[in-house]
């Protein structure tokens, strides 16, 4: 998952596949701790992919606050 695909989804989008990624990451855990992982990489790829989607969540939050010209005082 690349981040220009990232940034074309919609709010509701990345926080679906936030959810996907994090429920991934459990299944991808207890595979590991049975043994049935074969690359263990991929642990690592989703965890770099949940914090692109973060990030992006995180820049939009900010963005509306800037937009709204909210404050929370920091």
């Amino acid at each position: 998952m690349d981040i220009r695909s990232i940034r074309l989804m919609s709010d509701e989008q990345i926080l679906d596949a936030i959810e996907d990624k994090r429920e991934e990451i459990f299944n991808l855990r207890f595979q590991k701790a049975s043994a049935s992982l074969e690359d263990t990489n991929v642990i690592r790829y989703a965890k770099s992919d949940l914090a692109r989607l973060l990030t992006v969540q995180r820049e939009r939050e900010l963005a509306a606050q800037i937009a709204g010209g909210e404050d929370d005082g920091q």
